[in-house]
């Protein structure tokens, strides 16, 4: 229904250069995520112009720079959903980039709906998920239904996603099977004069409970004492005190202060990014990560623990038939688990080979994409926003998504939200609010990590 305003469809080559992209995202991986998918989809585009949604995972500048994709133009600019549509009011974007969480999703949705409630030139909005997508599938999809774009990172994915919304009978149409936009570097070649790397990428909430952190560090820490040879490095996600996607109540670098005998010589904690790490692995750990994805596609043997079962609550249950499913027992014998090449390509990470570059090594999975997004761009209008949640539709759920997010029933923002475009306000406001806003989250992460275990314990006796 959407392509009924559209031309003729046109090549790859007809995406502009001049193309304005936008990118809002809710927390650093998010951010990764979206920056990386705008440039996917408009590799000649300037930089896009970047914001972050406020709120508790709101990420900082040494965040958004581990990311390693560079900083947008001008930004980004941290600002709330009612400034965000502010902005898009005031400015002309063609593409706009969600890399939100379901609800924060629907918010803008509904909120370009209210923009442009008549067929107008509005932006194409592009939407999907950071990694593996192992819970809530209906929910977190149905939110996300009503962007023009939402991105599928597999063709077992793209399955599910319309699987759901002909479920519904909401139009299926937007959903385009793509990929991690994040999965590049260089193939892995063994090098046995090499030092043997392993690396646990470990999770800020899988698993939750200090018992099972503490005890897969242990594990980490055994596996190099067992080994003195191999180095072993446990991959953190921030650094005490920063925001995530999920607040760790439980920070591997505490865990790792109580540890008996504390880590061996050759174990320790490290930082940066992703894909400069995974440049020197020979053997990626994890209980569910996205990393996992990425160590495959590049081809480094890659274990998905079994050790606190197989469960959806861990998320490691996407990992079935993919052939690395493993024990820190069995990786302490010598197991070096490879992917099951079926699967691989089934979930999108079918692995390059080692004499081709990443970039020529299969069809670029960004072209569908591309052509769809440039086919929506050639329109001299686009439809209302059309998300399958509406006032008829959910009445009790999306009043209350869309106040969450300081906006009214009909998108429109509620009064006294200060929605006025970004950099509007004074700069001496604009100080006294972000250092507010950092004095409440300290508070919230304090309370998280610091006084709910002790309440909790006082709980149990």
């Amino acid at each position: 229904m959407r392509n009924s305003f559209c031309r003729v469809p046109l090549p790859l080559s007809s995406i502009r250069s001049d193309q304005r992209v936008a990118v809002l995202a809710d927390s650093d991986t998010r951010w990764k995520w979206g920056a990386l998918t705008a440039r996917r989809l408009a590799p000649d585009a300037p930089a896009p112009a970047g914001y972050v949604l406020r709120g508790r995972a709101t990420p900082t500048a040494r965040q958004l720079g581990e990311a390693g994709v560079g900083e947008a133009d001008g930004g980004p600019v941290e600002v709330t959903c009612a400034e965000f549509l502010a902005e898009l009011g005031r400015r002309h974007y063609d593409v706009v980039v969600l890399a939100l969480v379901g609800g924060a999703v629907q918010a803008v949705l509904h909120g370009v709906r209210a923009l442009w409630p008549d067929p107008a030139a509005r932006p194409v909005l592009v939407t999907g998920y950071v990694g593996v997508v192992y819970e809530k599938l209906a929910d977190g999809l149905l939110l996300r239904h009503g962007a023009d774009l939402v991105l599928a990172n597999s063709r077992h994915d793209a399955a599910r996603f319309r699987a759901v919304y002909e479920g519904v009978g909401a139009d299926p149409a937007a959903v385009v099977e793509t990929a991690l936009p994040f999965l590049d570097g260089a193939a892995y070649e063994s090098a046995g004069d090499r030092a043997h790397r392993v690396v646990f990428a470990v999770q800020p909430s899988v698993p939750e409970g200090r018992a099972d952190r503490a005890y897969l560090l242990e594990r980490a820490a055994r596996h190099a004492r067992l080994h003195p040879g191999r180095e072993v490095l446990v991959k953190l996600r921030s650094r005490p005190g920063e925001h995530t996607t999920h607040l760790e109540e439980h920070p591997y670098q505490r865990l790792a202060e109580r540890l008996p005998g504390g880590l061996p010589p050759n174990c320790r904690l490290v930082y940066g990014n992703m894909g400069e790490v995974l440049d020197g692995t020979d053997l990626l750990v994890t209980v569910s990560s996205t990393a996992a994805l990425e160590s495959l596609h590049r081809g480094i043997p890659t274990a998905v623990l079994t050790d606190l079962g197989i469960r959806e609550a861990l998320g490691n249950h996407h990992f079935l038939g993919s052939g690395c499913l493993a024990s820190w027992d069995q990786l302490d014998e010598g197991l070096l688990p490879g992917g099951d090449p079926a699967w691989l390509t089934a979930h999108g990470v079918a692995p390059v080979a080692p004499a081709v570059p990443v970039a020529q090594a299969a069809d670029d999975p960004y072209a569908a994409a591309r052509e769809r997004v440039a086919r929506l761009l050639a329109a001299d209008r686009l439809p209302p926003v059309a998300p399958y949640y509406t006032l008829a539709t959910a009445p009790g759920y999306l009043p209350g998504i869309l106040a969450r997010h300081r906006l009214a029933p009909d998108g429109t923002p509620l009064p006294g939200t200060g929605a006025r475009a970004a950099g509007e306000s004074s700069g001496a406001r604009r100080w006294l609010r972000a250092h507010l806003r950092e004095a409440a989250r300290g508070a919230y992460r304090h309370g998280v990590q610091r006084v709910a275990p002790v309440i909790r314990r006082l709980g149990e006796l």
